[in-house]
């Protein structure tokens, strides 16, 4: 008797806001793959330009932007599979990834599973480990942005620099969020995505979650996907959605005051340390910058009441 290709399990979901064009080839390599997935959904997180319909995936438009974790809340709720794929809509994948990644996690499932994401060629830092405010400070500290390509650098931000070495499936507190394999049972026992996080830190927050029921998040280095990352928003606005993330994470597990005080004892930091630099000619505007980070300091605080649940 032939066996059952274990890739029809799977539902494949893709949270798009943005330009359909940079979409459409992850959606042309999922079809193509040796194994495909038996469900793939695009969800139109209410896009200037709507996602085009087409042979071999759904689309489900959102009335409102909602964010990444209300989206992929959205697709999960038509899925059928048993494991859910939660792919950015940015990734570029090989024929036979679904099949590979499927392989290389069947022995650890169920379990929340990445492969190695590759960004400029480069290997990324897919395993992290718990959010500190220690690691919010560390990346807040300007001083401190020469260290960026060292190893002592990477362990204080909170990058679990030990996973990346492994050749075989390895356990790490948390994932990176731009490719996920969750089973669905494990997402809906959850609650899925909490949709109070906008954009950042959902991935982590559910990971948490996930470990409280004994689900591990597993990295797995034999498999890789190519990710462009960055987004197509403005670096302001990045930075503002990351800060506010860091509040609500740390609001809901804890640390939210300690974050407030040591971000803004390192904003006098960076102040005084652009103010040498402005004063060197450097075309720094340190006042600038330091209200600045006040103001995304101050909006995160303010965001975060009434996060802890």
């Amino acid at each position: 008797m032939p066996q059952p290709d274990p890739s029809a399990a799977v539902t494949a979901i893709i949270p798009f806001h943005g330009d359909p064009r940079e979409t459409l080839p992850l959606l042309d390599a999922l079809t193509a793959q040796t194994s495909p997935p038996g469900q793939i959904i695009v969800c139109d997180d209410a896009s200037p330009v709507p996602f085009p319909p087409g042979a071999g995936y759904t689309v489900v438009r959102r009335e409102h932007n909602g964010g990444f974790g209300r989206t992929v809340n959205t697709a999960a709720r038509r899925a059928t599979g048993k494991l859910l794929l939660v792919l950015n809509s940015d990734l570029s994948i090989t024929p036979a990834f679904l099949g590979d990644l499927l392989a290389a996690v069947d022995p650890s499932l169920p379990c929340i599973a990445s492969p190695a994401v590759l960004e400029g060629g480069s290997p990324a830092w897919t395993c992290r480990r718990w959010p500190t405010a220690s690691h919010h400070t560390v990346a807040w500290l300007t001083p401190l942005a020469r260290y960026r390509e060292t190893g002592w650098w990477h362990r204080r931000v909170g990058h679990d620099t030990d996973a990346p070495r492994a050749l075989q499936a390895t356990a790490t507190d948390w994932l990176m969020g731009a490719c996920l394999l969750i089973p669905r049972q494990t997402f809906e026992a959850l609650g899925g995505f909490d949709e109070r996080f906008f954009m950042n830190s959902e991935e982590v927050d559910l990971q948490r979650r996930a470990h409280g029921f004994g689900v591990s998040a597993i990295y797995l280095p034999t498999v890789q996907v190519g990710h462009v990352g960055g987004g197509s928003s403005a670096p302001e606005r990045r930075r503002g959605w990351l800060t506010d993330s860091w509040f609500r994470y740390a609001a809901k597990w804890g640390g939210a005051r300690r974050l407030l005080v040591a971000l803004r004892a390192a904003t006098e930091i960076n102040f005084l340390w652009n103010l040498q630099r402005q004063l060197r000619g450097k075309g720094v505007d340190a006042r600038s910058t330091r209200a600045a980070e006040l103001k995304l300091i101050r909006h995160g605080w303010q965001t975060r009441a009434g996060e802890a649940r």
